[in-house]
């Protein structure tokens, strides 16, 4: 008896006509704390994810920061072992931007430096390599609390694909984020950015550009408004953190949010703000004035409002 054998590609198992799904794989330059966070969260929901550092050594360190948070998860039993593994196999580090050609979302992420500062120069540039290396309907994002993304694309091909995304990177299991329209985007890049923070269920606010959008805007006055009190005697830090979490629901004080947030990225982020609306109530105080000085800058460095063990 013959036997009869038929071609099985027209049933969907030929990879080369697969259809690839949106988000399916993104990119993320500079993994640093907050894109540390953006690998996590997305690699978690399933999603491939590159990131680029400009060495070995940090892309080391970036996955440690990874695995510290999936480790974490492990600890309060929020996932397992095997788990931890399949989500970091979905995370690939490194040193080339020709690796984020196959994706359709690159966000930004560039760290801080000393000063609390992001290189605006440096972020141009970032966008202008990935325009030349993705698609013209990929989306390229930045990583915004106060700079326009405006202005980040201003120089580019297609601009309509730039967006800001600000993820509160620096509360543990904030799952919201503040989309950032800048003068150019397009209905569309909204739209599908919307379906990507669904994807990693996330909820979000739609922000105009502004210096501190939300956020940072009502946080910052709230630590400024938090100094002067400390300042005038009326209650130490440690009483004034827990009318805040016990009296207002807070998660943490706004002491703690400021050690984990960076006292030198939020003076940074007072005085654009403050060069911005000229505001009295944006001006740093001084008591933050006088922990940058000190470079005691929170739990990066072991010492802020409060002291931390570093190991």
């Amino acid at each position: 008896m013959e036997e009869i054998t038929e071609a099985i590609e027209q049933y969907g198992l030929n990879k080369q006509n697969r259809k690839r799904t949106l988000f399916s794989r993104i990119g993320v330059v500079g993994c640093g704390k907050e894109g540390s966070v953006i690998a996590t969260v997305a690699a978690l929901r399933g999603i491939e994810v590159v990131f680029l550092e400009p060495d070995a050594e940090k892309i080391a360190n970036s996955f440690a920061r990874i695995e510290e948070k999936l480790d974490l998860k492990i600890a309060n039993w929020g996932m397992t072992e095997n788990e931890k593994k399949t989500v970091l196999g979905r995370i690939q580090g490194t040193s080339k931007y020709d690796d984020f050609a196959t994706c359709d979302f690159v966000i930004e992420a560039v760290r801080y430096d000393e000063s609390g500062q992001r290189e605006h120069k440096r972020r141009k540039e970032v966008f202008s390599r990935l325009e030349s290396i993705l698609s013209p309907e990929a989306i390229i994002a930045s990583n915004i609390s106060t700079v326009d993304v405006t202005e980040l694309a201003s120089e580019l091909t297609h601009k309509e694909r730039c967006i800001g995304l600000h993820f509160i990177s620096h509360i543990s299991d904030s799952q919201i984020i503040e989309v950032v329209r800048g003068l150019y985007t397009s209905d569309d890049t909204f739209d599908k950015i919307v379906h990507f923070t669904k994807l990693i269920n996330y909820d979000y606010v739609e922000v105009l550009e502004s210096a501190g959008l939300v956020s940072m805007r009502m946080y910052l006055t709230q630590i400024n408004e938090a100094c002067g009190i400390l300042m005038e005697g009326i209650a130490s830090i440690e009483d004034i953190d827990k009318v805040m979490t016990i009296g207002f629901g807070h998660r943490q004080g706004v002491f703690r949010t400021a050690d984990q947030i960076g006292i030198e990225k939020i003076v940074k982020l007072l005085e654009n703000m403050y060069d911005e609306y000229g505001h009295l109530k944006y001006k740093p105080s001084p008591i933050l004035l006088r922990l940058m000085r000190a470079k005691h800058h929170g739990i990066s460095t072991g010492k802020g409002f409060y002291d931390y063990k570093i190991s």
